[in-house]
Order: C-alpha cells, then structure tokens, then sequence
C-alpha cells in the first residue's frame, strides 16, 4: 500500500497493490469483500504493503491470524477489527479458512463523510487492532449484502452505512484509549505531531515547532512531557527514526540513500543518530529484520 509521498528514497518503494479507489474514475461509494476472496488466492499470507489513498477496516469473524502494523506483530482472533489508514505499512498471515470482512474505502468519500468529525478523524487516523463488537459486524455484514447487490438507492444506502461503521470503529477506539487520552491529544499536542509529520524529514528543532505554534519552547516542553514522558525534542527524534526503521525493513534502499532521503546531510550522522536510538547500526538493523 503506497504512502507517504514526502519521503522518497530512491530506489525499490515499500510495495503497493492498486486496488479500489487508486484509479482516476471512483467506481463505487467504497468496496467490500470477504477475507477469503483476496487471501485464498495467496495462500492465506499478504505480504507487508501500504495503500497511498485508501482506508481499510479488516473484521475476522471466525479464525485467526497474524497482522503486521507498521512493523509490530499483532495475533488475529475471531472478532479483530483492524483499522488500517492510508499509508499505513500492513499485512495479513490468516488461518486457512479464515472467515470475515474487508471494507475499502478511498480517502475523498472517507473526507467527505467525516468532513464535519474531526475527532473521528483522529480516532482512526492511526493503525490498530480493536475489539469489535456485534454492532460493527452486524453494519459490515449489511455493507456486504448491500454492495453484492443492486438495490435501489444502492450508493445513498451505501453512504449511510459507511458512515456508521466508521463512527461505530471510532467509538471503539475512544474506548481503547487509556486514562490519560485527554491530556496526551490536547489541542496543543495534536497541533504538535501534525507539524512534526509535516517537517520531521527538515530536522526542525523544538524552537521552529514552538515558533509555528505561538508557544515558548519550554511551554511546548512542559506539555510534551506530561503527554509522552519525554521532551518534544524525542517525539521529533523518534518519528525520524520509525520512518527510517520502515525503510529500512521494507525497501532495499541503501543506507546512504535512506539518511539523504530523511534529510540528512551525512549518511555517517544518520548512522550514528540511528545507532544511539535503536542501540545497533542500520545494517546490523536491517540483517536482523531479514532474518526474523
């Protein structure tokens, strides 16, 4: 699944399918199919890859598995929801027999439908495994009856249950957040790690971060640190090197061609940023993962 478009080494991308919703034409209000239909055809196994435009929610309603978000391994059992956004790295090693849903949604109706959620957005705008409840499978198995079908008022029918699945999986991930949500996702600290997604890969420090946000950099400090436990400074640091750690698992790019496409100006300064983070060297990193 193609993603982030900012970063681009050179050479051999994180793999991508061209599925629904990457074409220049729409062709439905989004797509649904049963886990069986596209995994059977592999072996039960999708290797690792990213959707630059798409936003997909995986239910297993019977069976199990292994899912890969953002290189973390994660066990599948019978009613797993998976909320995979766009660009999210992800794959899937389901149990032969595996029985469930896949709802594929392009991100101009996903925008359109949460135009005015902003919250929902946040809620689902990061990769993770959720409990599913009777109430989003009973929605995703309507979605399944309604897109195999060609009822009338198909798409306006459509629409409405893409909005309620989406809010229904948004609902389950407010309650998967822990205690201390409301501090950590504060205005501030969201309006944060949005400028750090946008100019992590410009290596801005912490005073260009509080300058964008009409902030003092100690204030930006102080509520980083209630947030995260660490300074701001660390949060830019580490979404550096979780981008880093992407391609240097799921590309071929040489370790040079990663540190200049990360910014760096010095394939030797990336190492040694990389190796004081992760506690070994990019190659060493990179065998280690080939090898797992």
């Amino acid at each position: 699944m193609p993603g982030d478009t900012r970063v681009r080494p050179p050479t051999a991308p994180i793999p991508g399918y061209n599925l629904f919703g990457e074409s220049a034409q729409l062709p439905d209000v989004l797509h649904c199919e049963t886990i069986a239909a596209r995994s059977a055809l592999h072996d039960w196994e999708l290797e690792p890859h990213r959707h630059a435009r798409l936003h997909q929610l995986v239910l297993v309603e019977s069976g199990g598995g292994t899912a890969q978000l953002e290189g973390a391994a994660l066990p599948l059992a019978a009613m797993a929801l998976v909320n995979v956004p766009p660009g999210h790295v992800h794959g899937f090693s389901f149990a032969p027999g595996t029985a469930g849903f896949v709802a594929t949604l392009a991100d101009e109706m996903r925008d359109e439908v949460l135009a005015q959620a902003p919250d929902v957005r946040r809620l689902l705008g990061r990769a993770s495994m959720l409990r599913a409840d009777a109430a989003v499978a009973g929605t995703l198995r309507e979605i399944w009856r309604e897109f195999s079908g060609r009822g009338a008022a198909r798409a306006l029918v459509l629409r409405g249950l893409t909005a309620t699945l989406l809010g229904q999986a948004a609902r389950l991930a407010a309650a998967a957040e822990p205690a201390a949500a409301e501090r950590r996702e504060s205005r501030l600290l969201r309006r944060f790690e949005a400028l750090v997604e946008a100019h992590y890969a410009e290596h801005w420090k912490v005073a260009d971060y509080a300058r964008a946000l009409a902030v003092t950099p100690t204030h930006l400090t102080r509520v980083v640190r209630a947030a995260t436990g660490g300074p701001a400074s660390k949060v830019v640091e580490m979404r550096l090197i979780h981008e880093a750690r992407r391609h240097l698992v799921y590309t071929q790019a040489s370790v040079t061609a990663v540190a200049y496409g990360l910014g760096f100006a010095d394939p030797a300064h990336f190492t040694r940023v990389f190796g004081r983070v992760v506690g070994m060297a990019p190659r060493e990193f990179r065998a280690r993962a080939s090898s797992a």
